[in-house]
Order: structure tokens, then C-alpha cells, then sequence
């Protein structure tokens, strides 16, 4: 007999941790507010379109196969799931345009062809790095568990491995480390961009994020349906496997009963017994009390100065001209510094480097439009923006002057949009009404400085029976991270649960040692 398990928030950390936990015979329910699966990944209605309202860039597939492997069942019987050919493709202006590619051969050609030979030798070198701290981390650190500081990490790789643990440069500035490769600015740009992955500012950042790069070209799969069509592929699996889920339910208190989880009560006074809890919000949601005063004591606060960026998001259905767009392209800001600098002072950039995803695409060469009734195309247009959804309303008149900063960052490069077109705006405010108590920081805390990655709040917390999972949690943000935070999840409360029976054992008169029958079996 399983234990009762309640999970707050249907994320992919929540998805993730409810199919892995159900697998394992336990009794999970999940509470999620909204009417939709996959937090942040969601659609919106634009002109009877049906956008793409979250993440679009899937790597790292392995953690979902192993998922889906776990629980008898393949991903391609969910999903269909092909592997892009364009990574993304690059612009500065109108004439300096750059795409890498899925061979690694490709990209340092292009690249060379783009900024030269030595920018191509500089790309192999970057490459090597990057998938060397990528191989050094990918055990102990993201599939593995949290550590304070990277000293216990570094213990559990072995003091035969100091020149790998080293290798990771966490003392190391991101953006200076880039320069040791590439002595173009733009090469700089463009791989300095992937801390915004976790959303940091590359100019803060350690050079341990180089890894980042190294996902990408693993691979980087399109999804029919996008990144909401595996969040819902993911709860038809946990449902397949006995998970209840309860939408548009909304958890207003998790119970404390005797210094101990009990269960979750709803905002509709029903309440949800459970002997464990894992909490799939950011974690500042607990610590802000939005699960009541209790379970407010079991995560630290965390300081809005440490928080990631939050973002400016354009859902339109639009005709597109003047650029040939792939699935994935970035438009660059000519002054990155100053678009940080921006952020960093609490305004949105006035001359940002923008991301759009061209859903309709393929990511290939040459990505047509598929053929069809009208010319409009559904895009997802992303401005970095600070995380201050909770203190700074976006009136009007600025989100005016915001959409033209970012027209004209695409008409720099040569793409032009339809004005006016049919679209949806989700700001920083937007950001923190789906996401209590985070300013609209999408992705929790910001990785700045050596210490940031260690300082994620990790599965456990300070009540026992109370756990986390999801983006803001280790080991990082993004798709497949935050499934690795279910999976650390749902493996951390088996160790505890196998803890529990070994020391939790009642003497009988006979002095017979029997099993608790408050812990049971787990399955």
C-alpha cells in the first residue's frame, strides 16, 4: 500500500514527480488552479489561432524517454517528436545573419564562413568545453542531488576527478570566458545569450553556464503541438497510471499536523489528505505564506534583488516579411550591455535583442510557410524585462513604447511585422498573477555569481513530508530541468519513505520488530 501523496501545481516538475510517484504504487492527486497542464506551458487564443504561450526550445529528450520508460510506455506513442535541423537562426542587421546547426561540422563551417577561420577554431575549443563541464555535471549535479556548496558535489565525484571539478569554472566570469574563444563580440553575443536560458545576465554570470550550449547541440526536437503538447502527453501517462487530477482547484493552506504535512485544504474548504506534499509553485509562493503561516517556515526567503529576469511576451497571429524565418531566431541588440544595464536599473530595454519562434515553421534551411487560406503566421515574440510584476505597473503608454522598441529591433534585421496585428501581451504583472510572489520571474533565482546555482532551494524542506519540484528549484530552470526536479522529487521521498521503515519499528512483547503501521510499504 502506497502513501497518499498531494502535489500542488501541474508544472513539468509536478507532472513529472505525480507519473514517477503513481509508478511506484503510491496514491497521488494533483491540485493545479488553472484549467491547463504544464504551468507555464499553455496556449492562448489569438484570432482563432491557438499560441504557444510558453517555453518552445525542447532538449535534453533522454529525461523524457526515461519517464516515460519508467512507466511502461515510449514518448513517440504520445507525441510526434522530430529533431531540428536549424538550432536557430541568428541576426544582427540586415546583412549579418548566422545559423547553427545540429551538425556540430555545419556550425563551425558557418560560423567560419560568418567571422573567419579563427572564430571557427575558436568554436571548436568553445565546444569542447562546454561539453566537457556538461559531462562533469551532468551526473553529480543535474540528475543528482542538491549540494549547498559545490564541496559535496565534488566529494561524491571523487578527489581522482579535481581536474574535472575544476574544469566547471564556477569562479569564472561567464562573459570574460567567452572571450578567451572568441574574439568577435557577436560570437560573444550569441553564446553569452545562453544564460538568459536560466534567466541571468551574462555579464554576472559563471562560466559554468557554458554547459548550456552544449544541450542545444545534443539536440534541439520540434514537437507537433509544442512544448503544452508534452505537458499533456505527460499527465495522460500519469493518468494511465492513477493520478487524479483536480483543475481549477486552487490550494489555499497546506496543513501542519503535529510538526508534520497532513494534507491540503482548497480554497473551496474541501480538503485533500495526504501524509506527503509536494509543492510544484516557485518556491517563493511558500515562503510568501500563499500555502498558509506554517508552511511559510519551510523554504527560505529569497531577496527580490536575487531574483531572474521575467519577460515582455508578444502571442500574435501576423503576417511576416523581409526575413527568412526559421522555427527559432534571435534578433540581437546592437548594445548587450546596455540592454542588461536596462534591466539591471528595473526598466525594460529600450533597444532589446528579441527572440521569436515562428511556429508554423519547420527548422530547417529553408523553413516555408505551409500552405494555407490566409498569409498570417502564429508567432511567440520575447523581450527580457526585470521581475517587478508585483511593484510596477505597465501602463499603457510604456507597453507602447515597448512594442516599438522591439519593432524596431526587427526591422534593424530586416523582418517587419503587420501593423496592427491580432495579439496578446503578457508583461512582468501578467507573469506574477499566473505566478504569486515572484514579480514575474520566470525562472527563480537568477544564476549570478559563483554561489547561485548551490543556493536553489532543493527537493526537501524544513517540515517533514513537505517537499519541492519545479523550474525555480535545483537544478535549474527550463523544460527538462524542472522534470529533473520531479524526478529528484519523487527518488528523495522514496529514500525517505525506505528511511522511515528501517527506523520506524514498533517491539512487540515477543520482542518481534514489525513495520510501523503509519509508514506501511511503499510499493
Amino acid at each position: 500500500m502506497g502513501e497518499r501523496i498531494a502535489i500542488i501545481g501541474a508544472g513539468m516538475g509536478g507532472l513529472a514527480s505525480a507519473a514517477m510517484l503513481a509508478a511506484r504504487g503510491h496514491d497521488v492527486t494533483v491540485i493545479e488552479k488553472e484549467q491547463w497542464v504544464g504551468g507555464k506551458a499553455r496556449t492562448v487564443a489569438v484570432d482563432g489561432q491557438a499560441i504557444e504561450a510558453g517555453p518552445t526550445v525542447f532538449t535534453m529528450r533522454d529525461v523524457f524517454d526515461q519517464i516515460f520508460h519508467t512507466c511502461g510506455a515510449r514518448l513517440e506513442d504520445y507525441i510526434s517528436v522530430r529533431r531540428a535541423e536549424v538550432i536557430a537562426r541568428h541576426a544582427w542587421d540586415d546583412a549579418e545573419r548566422l545559423d547553427l546547426f545540429a551538425d556540430p561540422v555545419r556550425s563551425e563551417e558557418a560560423i567560419g564562413d560568418f567571422a573567419g577561420a579563427d572564430a571557427a577554431a575558436g568554436y571548436r575549443a568553445f565546444r569542447k568545453e562546454a561539453r566537457r563541464i556538461y559531462e562533469v555535471l551532468d551526473e553529480p549535479f543535474l540528475r543528482g542531488d542538491k549540494s549547498s556548496t559545490p564541496l559535496p558535489m565534488m566529494w561524491r565525484m571523487g578527489l581522482h576527478r579535481i581536474g574535472d571539478a575544476m574544469a566547471m569554472r564556477p569562479f569564472d566570469n561567464l562573459w570574460k570566458a567567452l572571450g578567451e574563444h572568441f574574439a568577435d563580440p557577436r560570437l560573444q553575443q550569441l553564446y553569452g545569450r545562453y544564460a538568459t536560458y536560466c534567466g541571468s545576465d551574462p555579464f554576472q554570470s559563471p562560466a559554468t553556464l557554458m554547459l548550456i550550449a552544449h544541450t542545444e547541440a545534443r539536440g534541439v526536437w520540434l514537437i507537433d503541438g509544442g512544448i503544452s503538447a508534452l505537458a499533456n502527453a505527460l499527465r495522460a501517462l500519469a493518468e494511465k497510471k492513477g493520478v487524479r487530477f483536480l483543475s481549477g482547484s486552487n490550494a489555499a493552506q497546506i496543513l501542519i499536523e503535529e510538526r508534520r504535512v497532513g494534507g491540503i485544504r482548497l480554497t473551496s474548504g474541501d480538503t485533500v489528505p495526504a501524509s506527503i506534499v509536494i509543492s510544484n509553485a516557485d518556491p517563493a509562493a511558500l515562503a510568501g505564506g500563499k500555502f498558509g503561516e506554517h508552511a511559510a517556515q519551510s523554504v527560505p526567503k529569497m531577496p527580490e534583488s536575487k531574483r531572474s529576469l521575467s519577460a515582455l511576451v508578444w502571442f500574435a497571429h501576423a503576417e511576416t516579411a523581409g526575413f527568412d524565418l526559421s522555427h527559432h531566431n534571435v534578433f540581437f541588440s546592437p548594445d548587450y550591455a546596455g540592454e542588461f544595464a536596462d534591466i539591471g536599473a528595473g526598466r525594460p530595454p529600450s533597444d532589446p535583442t528579441v527572440y521569436l519562434c515562428a511556429q508554423d515553421r519547420s527548422a530547417s534551411e529553408r523553413a516555408p510557410l505551409p500552405a494555407r487560406e490566409n498569409a498570417r503566421e502564429r508567432i511567440q515574440i520575447i523581450v527580457n524585462a526585470p521581475a517587478n510584476g508585483d511593484t510596477h505597473h505597465y501602463s499603457a503608454e510604456e507597453i507602447e513604447t515597448c512594442t516599438l522598441a522591439m519593432r524596431s529591433s526587427l526591422r534593424r534585421c530586416g523582418l517587419t511585422l503587420e501593423d496592427p496585428m491580432p495579439h496578446e501581451l503578457a508583461t512582468p504583472e501578467t507573469w506574477e498573477e499566473l505566478f504569486p510572489a515572484t514579480g514575474g520571474a520566470l525562472y527563480g533565482r537568477a544564476s549570478h555569481g559563483w554561489a547561485a546555482s548551490f543556493q536553489r532551494q532543493g527537493p526537501k524542506t524544513k517540515i517533514p513530508g513537505l517537499y519541492c519540484a519545479g523550474g525555480a528549484t535545483h537544478p535549474a530552470a527550463g523544460v527538462p530541468m524542472a522534470a529533473l526536479s520531479g524526478l529528484l522529487a519523487a527518488r528523495t521521498i522514496e529514500r525517505d519513505l525506505a528511511s522511515m521503515r528501517r527506523f520506524h519499528r514498533a517491539a512487540t512483547p515477543g520482542g518481534t520488530l514489525m513495520r510501523s503501521a503509519k509508514t506501511g510499504s511503499t510499493g
